[in-house]
């Protein structure tokens, strides 16, 4: 690799990884915010704007029910982003259903009894070492789950739900404006909190806290003002919505469910005089779930457990308590069950067309090919030049006519794929998992609502988080195969969850390593990142180069310089084919001060809608989770209009300022999915805390010809590559299928 003269200790903002900002020190114990969780823009500088959306300078939209609904972002149809929050909303209402089926749900405001206040009970016992952990929670045996679930009527994508009305927002702003809330929440408060939030807010002013982006003290101080001297610490409601809160950040920060001694310390650390009956009300009105869990043993086999199993040995087996938010833990219930159906409803032997798609492969995918035929879930891993197996695999099974399917994470993922196989994205076998979702994209469904597909490919499988991946995996009729590939290697889902990392780790299905290795000095590059090796790297041809740096300023410079002049010179890149990533988005080095000086460069202008001018790059977020490079076409009464992935789209003047941010800087979440030509990747000195190796071997992978790297942290990168992985989730994911699938034989 090639050495630039120059170094640096920039100032910029180390936002990104670092996710929000009370999951982080709030619910340490049982996970901490991982490196590669959601940008959430909320950090120091703007922690004190009440109502702030916490992601959106992350590229990820106000979470569900938090933002104005999506059906304004488009005209009399919906768009795709919205139907998409609409099937989301109508998959977990009938996971719901299902849930209530088999256990009786607990009645609103009756005091905790039954097994959930034993549990707790127990769990005090145990803290207090009154009794041992596996007489405490000792329990009869379950009865066994069937692994093959009957199949259930799937709805079809809907119509998104109307947007609170004038007069429901206006009866909002009067409450808020009587607590000395800023009025601007009230679109997002009436939305959140559904018809007569402002009776909810009267009622529970710490309902505010469901509106993202309004922390604790924000909302206390809402509580006094209207609720005067009534208004305490030890509020059962205060205890109520913050044991809420404190799992909605986790959430955030990508877990699914936390340990209950973290929960019940971050409310102590609330002033919540009673966490224990902070969380008891929780559970009582049905705001939270408890749950206990097999801890994992060293050894330890991971089969089902049978009828035979003696009882005085399974009292032995010690257990984790997690707490966790409903909609995540029927998430990860429904998606185990998803997938036992799967792996369970396959036919004995491969059919006919199975055969034909085999016999048309060779080495790699011929491989993959034949554990696919046998198998209902197969998990392949490899990095960039390892997507050609599943592309010919997706190919042969077209061919021997099997109705085959592939989605990827973005949009330019599709497009690259699509090339693949000689294909237009949009137009063949090859879309988005937001568009399958949406009914946007895909091969429709059938009479009950399943997916009329007998293989889905599921390309970029470590961004899938586990409310998408358990409607992917729901959609699936019985027999049809599911093949998730991805490397394991990059940033983890935005949303909460690590369902490609929790199913490698559990020996449940076939599992298919491609020996495909990524070419040339980047792919040498990349790969020893992968493994924990930051080597050098011939690159004759300067596909590598390092640009050291002194300071913030110098940074700023040379990151314009080497995307304005120097990449197209030396390399015929174009600055639009070029892209910037930085660890942050405050600081004198993150995206913001990037994208004011690099739009003042490439395309300066006055900024006449809402900072945007026509031509300026952007990334635009739909829905949350997902962002999408696009560029502003022009401006007018009806919004703003942009092009996204080729797409013409029309944000409302209200959603610009949330939805659309300029993109020729991006974090690395936001660039994950897509490549570009060449990549300049921005290493502020404060950035050396939250580097991680995920985050690097994510950044500097974007790139496919070249790629900048503007260095300032020193040592702390060779460090961060070898010592820094990603932080782990709290998930239940791995528990619930080592119940219901045996190991892979």
């Amino acid at each position: 690799m090639t050495t630039e003269p120059d170094p640096e200790t920039p100032a910029g903002s180390t936002e990104e990884e670092a996710v929000v900002g009370a999951a982080s020190d709030e619910v340490t114990s049982g996970g901490a915010a991982e490196a590669g969780a959601p940008d959430p823009e909320g950090s120091e500088d703007d922690a004190g704007a009440p109502g702030q959306d916490p992601s959106a300078e992350g590229g990820d939209a106000p979470a569900e029910g938090t933002g104005t609904p999506d059906a304004a972002e488009g005209a009399a149809t919906p768009s795709e982003a919205a139907a998409e929050l609409a099937a989301q909303r109508v998959e977990r209402e009938r996971i719901a259903r299902r849930k209530a089926e088999r256990e009786g749900p607990v009645e609103s405001g009756r005091k905790l009894s039954g097994t959930a206040a034993d549990l707790l009970a127990a769990v005090r016992a145990v803290e207090s070492g009154e009794k041992p952990v596996a007489p405490a929670f000792a329990e009869p045996p379950p009865a066994p789950r069937r692994s093959a679930p009957e199949p259930v009527q799937r709805p079809q994508p809907v119509r998104t739900a109307p947007a609170p009305g004038a007069e429901a927002v206006g009866a909002v702003r009067a409450v808020l404006a009587e607590g000395g809330a800023p009025e601007a929440l009230a679109a997002q408060a009436a939305a959140a909190l559904g018809d007569g939030a402002e009776d909810a807010l009267r009622a529970d002013p710490w309902q505010l806290l469901r509106v993202a982006g309004v922390r604790p003290e924000q909302a206390d101080g809402f509580a006094r003002a209207l609720l005067g001297a009534e208004c305490g610490p030890d509020d059962e409601r205060r205890g109520r919505a913050l044991t809420v809160w404190l799992l909605e950040q986790a959430a955030l920060a990508g877990h699914t469910a936390l340990d209950l001694p973290a929960l019940t310390e971050a409310l102590g650390r609330r002033a919540v005089p009673d966490p224990d009956g902070a969380v008891q009300s929780a559970l009582a009105e049905g705001d939270a779930l408890v749950f206990q869990d097999a801890l994992e043993q060293p050894g330890a086999q991971s089969a089902a457990p049978t009828a035979d199993d003696d009882e005085e040995a399974a009292e032995e087996v010690p257990v984790r308590v997690l707490a966790g938010l409903e909609r995540y833990a029927l998430a990860e219930e429904s998606l185990a069950d998803a997938l036992a159906r799967l792996v369970n409803s396959l036919a004995k032997e491969a059919e006919e067309p199975w055969e034909a798609a085999v016999a048309a492969l060779s080495g790699g995918a011929a491989e993959l090919a034949r554990q696919v035929a046998g198998h209902g879930l197969v998990l392949h891993t490899g990095g960039e030049a390892a997507r050609a197996e599943p592309a010919a695999l997706l190919g042969a099974a077209r061919e021997a006519g099997l109705r085959a399917f592939a989605v990827c994470h973005t949009p330019d993922g599709a497009r690259r794929f699509a090339a693949q196989l000689g294909e237009e994205p949009g137009t063949g076998a090859v879309g988005t998992v937001a568009g399958l979702l949406s009914g946007a994209s895909g091969p429709g469904r059938d009479a009950e609502g399943a997916l009329d597909l007998d293989l889905l490919i599921v390309l970029d499988a470590p961004q899938l988080d586990v409310e998408g991946a358990a409607m992917l995996a729901e959609s699936l009729p019985d027999g049809a195969r599911l093949l998730l590939s991805g490397d394991p290697a990059l940033l983890w889902s935005t949303g909460p969850g690590r369902v490609f990392a929790d199913l490698l780790a559990v020996p449940a299905c076939p599992q298919v390593a491609s020996r495909v290795p990524d070419p040339g000095p980047l792919g040498e590059l990349v790969s020893g990142i992968g493994v924990g090796e930051l080597s050098q790297v011939e690159a004759p041809g300067k596909e590598i180069v390092i640009v050291p740096v002194r300071d913030a300023g110098e940074a700023v410079h040379r990151t314009v310089q080497l995307v304005a002049d120097s990449v197209p010179r030396a390399f015929g890149v174009r600055p639009e084919e070029t892209v910037v990533i930085t660890p942050g988005h405050g600081g004198a080095a993150g995206t913001r001060a990037l994208n004011t000086v690099l739009k003042e460069r490439l395309n300066p202008g006055p900024g006449r809608f809402g900072g945007f001018d026509p031509g300026d790059r952007i990334v635009h977020s739909p829905a949350p989770g997902r962002t999408v490079p696009g560029r502003v076409v022009r401006a007018d009464e009806a919004g703003l209009h942009l092009e996204c992935a080729g797409a013409p789209v029309v944000v409302p003047r209200e959603l610009v300022e949330s939805r659309v941010r300029h993109g020729w800087a991006l974090t690395a979440h936001q660039a994950v999915g897509g490549r570009w030509p060449a990549a300049v990747v921005v290493l502020p000195g404060d950035a050396a805390g939250v580097l991680t190796r995920p985050w690097v071997y994510t950044a500097f992978g974007r790139a496919e010809r070249h790629l900048s790297v503007v260095h300032g942290v020193e040592q702390a990168l060779p460090k961060a590559v070898a010592e820094s992985v990603a932080k782990p989730r709290t998930t239940r994911l791995r528990t619930l299928l080592r119940v219901q699938l045996p190991p892979a034989g």
